[in-house]
């Protein structure tokens, strides 16, 4: 899909957005949240915003240039403009969320290993 380089009128775009935010927030599963994304954009748009999130994700987590290169297949440019953008609240509340899921995952993991244990014995 090819934007526009006519401008939409403020008061629209503000509606536009305001659709878009109120339907994402509305989903309420993984399913909705694939079948809604999995529709409105193209499989580039996906893997464009997919691979912002992970460059985060490395660049939180320590991970050298060249690995997140190699890894997710980016340019050097796509790795640092993130790394610009990696403070703001949106990229900092969005790494919180995935760090909180792994959390929970991880103690999820430990409890239930306690649980296997406890009835082995």
């Amino acid at each position: 899909m090819q934007l526009s380089s006519r401008k939409l009128n403020k008061n629209i775009e503000k509606q536009v957005f305001g659709l878009l935010y109120q339907v994402v927030n509305d989903l309420k599963s993984e399913d909705e949240v694939t079948t809604v994304m999995n529709d409105i954009l193209s499989q580039t748009e996906k893997l464009a915003v997919a691979k912002r999130l992970a460059i985060a994700m490395f660049l939180d987590k320590g991970r050298s240039y060249d690995n997140i290169r190699e890894t997710l297949k980016v340019s050097s440019a796509t790795i640092a403009s993130v790394q610009e953008m990696i403070g703001n609240p949106g990229f900092q509340l969005a790494l919180r969320k995935v760090k909180a899921e792994e959390w929970a995952d991880q103690w999820g993991e430990k409890i239930s290993n306690l649980f296997k244990s406890i009835k082995l014995s």
